[in-house]
């Protein structure tokens, strides 16, 4: 009999377990600067071709604006992507990667397909699909 009332701490034991393989991948491969957390702006910021508005960045991790606008500083901070304002609105503030920024694409492409290898193993593609189904209802209750 599966146990389905430790849920929260299981999929809190995943997440510490997914971050460490990534922040020994990242060690590996001597990136500073840069956090588990900041996978999500990081991989949307990498399909972007021009800069885009902190909003868009907010939307697309569907993170509280401070924490992105934390992560942002950071990744500024390292020269991994810069800020700047809107010349006609100035309540907009837009992002992109730098060149250095940039340079991380083979690292994250390989980071997220070895994070992806060693979450999914050899679960068929259907289970993929119905597992992530599920934890998308789980997240939509939590947010009512």
């Amino acid at each position: 009999m599966v146990d389905v009332n430790g849920i929260a701490g299981q999929i809190g034991r995943i997440r510490e377990k997914a971050n460490a393989l990534i922040e020994k991948e990242l060690k590996s491969r001597r990136l500073k600067g840069i956090v588990p957390a900041h996978g999500p702006v990081l991989a949307f910021l990498l399909r972007q071709s021009k800069p885009v508005p902190i909003r868009a960045v907010v939307e697309s991790v569907r993170r509280v604006k401070s924490t992105v606008t934390v992560t942002i500083s950071t990744l500024e901070k390292h020269g991994y992507l810069r800020k700047f304002p809107c010349d006609t609105d100035t309540r907009v503030t837009y992002v992109e990667l730098t060149p250095k920024g940039r340079r991380l694409q083979k690292d994250f492409d390989e980071i997220s397909e070895t994070l992806r290898s060693r979450l999914y193993g050899r679960m068929s593609r259907q289970d993929r699909e119905r597992l992530v189904e599920q934890l998308d209802n789980i997240e939509d209750n939590l947010s009512q």
